[in-house]
């Protein structure tokens, strides 16, 4: 039986370890600053922000922890060391967002049929220095956000954060102006219905990865096709691509090859195209030929 598997080395990959301290510090800070201010002026938006920043708290302490287990060192009887934990990180974080969401919309509804008094000026410049502190969270994550799913969940956790707390400052000026309090449970509904969007392709994309899925940017058919434009061979089968974590792809392919080539180096230039072209860093792949026996074709494995 022939076949190479290939491990390619790809570029380093970010240590986010820094981001993270720095995020939860902050937010923490944020936390108890925007928790006491909120409880003050019983101001619903600042409490419901304050819980969500908890919340993403928890979810970057999530992220942290699966980003250094899927570093550690495979073991006999996990193979593949704790990779995957980045996307079960991911697909909690999803879950967590939405329930989040569920709880501050109850709330938000109860208090827009029953508005209460809200200094607007004080509401304001606590989530002004939300947006400045979430703002500065989500940018540590920026780079890593479409290459790695659980950073991305993270970068999302932060960037969401923000947005609220934005809708929370522009809410509390139209208070000062207008005195409508009503408007401090509106923007925090309508805010909600955005950070919901965002969090659904989040969950989907997670969800579809930890069921083994092809990943979204891999198009299996652009790389069935790539595999059958290779001199000699003549037809690829049980191909199949999936997410190792969320941040290396592995890949399996037969190819049916007629007639032995002279290019020793086949396999490992296949696989860092792979590599190259698709970000497919753990490739197997196996070669077969074709022999006719009885007038009929089969398939056999070559040495």
């Amino acid at each position: 039986m022939s076949h190479n598997h290939n491990h390619n080395i790809s570029s380093p990959a970010i240590n986010y370890n820094n981001a993270f301290a720095v995020g939860i510090t902050l937010n923490v800070t944020y936390i108890i600053i925007e928790a006491f201010y909120g409880l003050s002026i019983h101001s619903m938006s600042l409490i419901a922000d304050a819980g969500h920043n908890l919340s993403d708290v928890l979810g970057l302490l999530l992220a942290w922890g699966a980003g250094y287990l899927a570093r550690s060192s495979s073991t006999n009887k996990r193979t593949y060391g704790f990779r995957k934990s980045t996307i079960l990180a991911a697909v909690v974080n999803g879950v967590l967002l939405l329930i989040v969401v569920g709880g501050i919309s109850f709330e938000a509804i109860r208090k827009f049929l029953h508005p209460e008094p809200v200094p607007g000026i004080i509401m304001m410049l606590v989530a002004c220095a939300g947006v400045v502190i979430n703002g500065i969270t989500a940018y540590l994550f920026f780079k890593g956000k479409d290459t790695d799913l659980n950073i991305k969940g993270a970068f999302l956790h932060m960037a969401a954060d923000a947005a609220v707390s934005l809708g929370v400052a522009a809410g509390g000026l139209i208070i000062i102006f207008t005195g409508w309090m009503w408007i401090d449970p509106a923007v925090s509904i309508l805010i909600l219905i955005v950070i919901t969007v965002g969090t659904w392709g989040l969950l989907k994309d997670s969800v579809l990865l930890s069921m083994d899925a092809v990943p979204e940017h891999i198009s299996t058919e652009d790389v069935r096709k790539y595999l059958r434009a290779l001199p000699g061979v003549n037809d690829v089968h049980d191909l199949h691509i999936w997410a190792m974590s969320t941040t290396e792809y592995a890949l399996t392919a037969h190819l049916i090859i007629p007639e032995i080539t002279s290019n020793d180096n086949f396999l490992s230039e296949t696989a860092e195209a792979l590599r190259h072209k698709f970000g497919i860093s753990h490739t197997t792949i196996q070669i077969e030929r074709t022999v006719l026996i009885n007038g009929t074709v089969h398939n056999c494995t070559a040495e």
